[in-house]
């Protein structure tokens, strides 16, 4: 029987960073909270860690400062430099390129991309196509180690721009753009993905299918034998809430009950 485990990625929250709102002016704070974080998943038999600025509200499109980028690269440093895991990561929003920089610096695996194929309206403001570009300079700093997971009919977004494309054409697309993976999410963050969506899209495409929102310890069960891996934030948090540090407890329930 497949650990239930390898199925997981654990999703870390960076404090806000330099230059945006909330920032707390205490970088090395950031960086100890985000490894001990990394610790406790780690603890827990978790081999895969994933980390995000998803506190540097309101975010830029498609763009982030070096500020941003150089102290995630440091995080994903001291993470592996701990603990011997996958990491990855997502730099909002659609930083695609700055992520791919970071996680080629750190030693990280994979990043998480939104915008990849197609145009969506997002929170941010109309996002297109990055995958001819991304891909490009991937290729350029030698970092084609580094899995490109990207978004389709994305959270936090509309897509009446492409209406009349389906999940599964979106997702044949991604693949057709060289994609390493396809990600699934609700309607918000910790919003469950739709079940039918996924499964409308197995068997279209040879390349895997992430759950990117809304899996918890009670419908674990539901997903997990439809999906190939799940980014999994709120759930291990303290209530279930993304913006709380992690829960050790929750954390472990989630492992004892979807096993």
């Amino acid at each position: 029987m497949n650990d239930i485990r390898d199925k997981i990625i654990a999703m870390v929250h960076l404090d806000a960073l330099p230059g945006t709102p909330k920032y707390g002016d205490d970088v090395k704070k950031i960086i100890r909270k985000a490894t001990e974080e990394a610790g406790i998943y780690y603890s827990k038999g978790i081999r895969k860690i994933m980390i995000e600025n998803m506190h540097d509200v309101p975010y830029l499109n498609r763009e982030a400062g070096h500020e941003i980028s150089t102290i995630m690269t440091l995080v994903l440093y001291e993470i592996l430099a701990k603990y011997p895991v996958e990491t990855g990561l997502q730099i909002l929003a659609g930083a695609n390129k700055a992520a791919i920089a970071a996680a080629n610096s750190a030693g990280a695996s994979f990043i998480r991309a939104e915008g990849f194929v197609f145009s969506h309206i997002a929170d941010e403001g109309i996002m297109n196509s990055d995958a001819g570009e991304l891909l490009r300079y991937r290729k350029q700093i030698g970092a084609d180690r580094v899995k490109v997971f990207t978004d389709i009919k994305k959270k936090h977004s509309s897509h009446a721009l492409t209406s009349d494309v389906s999940i599964a054409e979106t997702a044949r697309a991604a693949e057709f753009f060289l994609s390493d993976g396809v990600i699934i999410t609700g309607e918000a963050t910790g919003s469950e993905p739709s079940l039918d969506e996924i499964l409308s899209i197995r068997g279209k495409i040879n390349i895997p299918v992430l759950a990117g929102s809304g899996i918890t310890a009670r419908n674990a069960a539901k997903y997990f034998p439809h999906i190939d891996a799940a980014i999994i934030g709120s759930d291990f948090k303290i209530d279930g809430k993304w913006y709380n540090p992690v829960d050790p407890a929750r954390v472990e329930n989630f492992i004892k009950t979807a096993m």
